[in-house]
């Protein structure tokens, strides 16, 4: 029971951030967002590829630890065996 409270308290607290986080923020500094702006306004292809950079860096965190994630769980959720008395005994 103790672990279903432990859930709650986190679904609380989550939903508790979404709401208090603000819809939009702006995470560029006035020139590059005013550059992208026009950029895209007038036909050139500058702040498309200004956001293409973005997500690009965006993407690399995340592929870093799906990596990180799949190569933790083939090395520790191999199957281990000891032998006792010729009869092996699976430990996970």
């Amino acid at each position: 029971m103790n672990i279903m409270k432990r859930f709650l308290a986190m679904m609380a607290l989550t939903a508790v951030i979404v709401a208090v986080i603000p819809d939009r923020a702006d995470a560029q500094c006035a020139m590059c967002s005013l550059t992208a702006e026009n950029a895209t306004q007038n036909g050139n292809s500058q702040g498309k590829g200004l956001n293409k950079g973005i997500l690009f860096l965006l993407a690399i965190p995340y592929v870093a630890t799906v990596g990180v994630g799949v190569l933790w769980y083939k090395k520790y959720r191999s199957k281990k065996t000891v032998d006792m008395d010729d009869d092996p005994i699976v430990l996970n």
